[in-house]
């Protein structure tokens, strides 16, 4: 047998004018006029068959009907309102959550971070790694930073940058393996440090230079990630497949060169992921705001190449 429910904003407003008992601040409560909270409560003794209030000279007040139906409703709205803030307490207080991958935390989005901390003080931002996509039901994060296409169902995206890759080794394997810098086509015949996650790398770099052939006899090391064949470039173990925004402080310090200097930008970018239905908190919306700042000059670049 189905349950009779009453309409729900006529309870809501009855559930506000018995707690107040004052149909004026109930109203007010509600940001509606004191004539429609009335009407509501008409709409509800109408449903019910029942007198809730007596209107009297000076406001309402509660029948004996009214009295002990109050008694009931109210700790009901109470127990949702509960409900209610312990869901959202999660995702509205405490630290900002944030989910992305090992190399793009270490070597991007960490350096970075004293920057927001010291616009925003009081936000603490926590970084769990994974390499699945994120499933904001089963997650404890807030946001993702996520690598592909952009074609999540579920969530809201936000383009950060594209992918950008091309070969990178350290100045002394340069030097030794490619003395005539005009010509570095002899590196790809040294050993080529893999990427288990980027195991396509190197081949697609390969196509779009038109060097497929140059490499064709090259050793191939495979790493268990991006960072350990970096880390293995930089030390002199061969020639990785680097991303060019992820590597600009190897750059600078020269631990690391672009020997080919000719970077290929694909399809596949980097996004933040945020959940569709969730109200966006004012944590969530600080980050994207200065994250997207932050990543605006890079897309601008890559826009002119």
């Amino acid at each position: 047998m189905s349950r009779r429910i009453p309409p729900l904003n006529p309870l809501r407003v009855f559930e506000v004018a018995a707690r107040t008992q004052n149909l004026t601040l109930a109203a007010e409560e509600l940001h509606v006029t004191q004539s429609a909270a009335s009407r509501q409560i008409v709409v509800l003794e109408t449903y019910l068959g029942v007198q809730l209030f007596r209107r009297e000279r000076h406001g309402v007040t509660l029948t004996r009907a009214g009295a002990r139906y109050a008694s009931q409703v109210l700790p009901a709205f109470e127990m949702i309102a509960e409900a209610t803030k312990d869901l959202t307490k999660g995702t509205s207080q405490g630290p900002l959550r944030v989910r992305t991958y090992t190399t793009f935390a270490a070597k991007w989005l960490i350096p970075r971070l004293a920057e927001f901390r010291a616009l925003h003080p009081s936000i603490e931002v926590r970084i769990s790694n994974d390499v699945p996509d994120v499933d904001f039901d089963r997650d404890p994060v807030d946001v993702a930073i996520q690598f592909g296409d952009g074609h999540w169902k579920g969530v809201q995206t936000d383009l950060m940058f594209h992918d950008e890759i091309e070969p990178v080794c350290s100045p002394r394997f340069l030097t030794t393996h490619a003395p005539e810098t005009k010509y570095p086509h002899s590196l790809l015949r040294q050993r080529l440090l893999v990427s288990r996650y980027r195991r396509s790398d190197w081949d697609e770099w390969l196509r779009a230079s038109d060097l497929v052939d140059e490499a064709a006899q090259a050793e191939r090391m495979d790493f268990g990630s991006t960072l350990l064949s970096w880390q293995a470039a930089a030390d002199g173990l061969g020639t990785a497949i680097g991303q060019t925004e992820l590597l600009s402080g190897e750059f600078a310090s020269g631990h690391l060169v672009r020997p080919f200097a000719k970077p290929l930008l694909s399809s596949r970018a980097y996004y933040l992921v945020r959940p569709q239905a969730q109200r966006e908190t004012h944590k969530v919306s600080v980050f994207r705001d200065w994250l997207l700042s932050v990543c605006a000059p890079v897309l601008e670049r890559q826009k002119t190449q």
